[in-house]
């Protein structure tokens, strides 16, 4: 109806003169289908990220915990700011406030900055390790790229 024509299994040209354009959906079926199998460095990549993550969420409740006054008696409270408190030990005392909320906010804060950068550093070095053969580049560079279209398909 819009001109668009599914690309069949022969590729000759239509009765119109005019050429099958595959569409979109089509499109996208062939380039999901084309799957590189996850490779140890990007499972290892994978486990820093979700690692320093649940780092990052403990030490984030911790000073939402401290922060909004929760009540230190309940002992999943008492246990997730014990487990901040070790988590940012080393950053605790950095900076001194007069209220201690806010040095637990600002210098736990840090902590979880600084937990997340350092896991960048370390999963983009992990990246560089194994350099991609032509062969894996040549897929991925395919796979981004868009099929040009003679027209808008609708």
């Amino acid at each position: 109806m819009f001109g668009a024509r599914p690309a069949g299994p022969t590729a000759a040209a239509a009765p119109d003169g005019l050429a099958p354009v595959a569409s979109r959906r089509q499109g996208r079926r062939v380039a999901t289908s084309v799957r590189t199998p996850l490779r140890g460095v990007d499972v290892l990549m994978r486990a820093v990220y979700a690692i320093v993550s649940i780092v990052v969420l403990i030490i984030v409740a911790a000073i939402l915990l401290a922060v909004f006054n929760a009540n230190p008696a309940n002992s999943i409270v008492s246990e997730v700011h014990a487990w901040g408190h070790w988590l940012a030990g080393p950053f605790d005392g950095m900076f001194s406030f007069k209220n201690p909320k806010d040095a637990i906010a600002v210098n736990w804060g840090i902590a979880a900055v600084v937990y997340l950068l350092v896991a960048g550093i370390v999963v983009l070095l992990i990246g560089r390790t194994t350099p991609e053969t032509v062969s894996e580049r040549n897929v991925s560079e395919s796979l981004t790229q868009d099929e040009p279209s003679s027209g808008p398909v609708l």
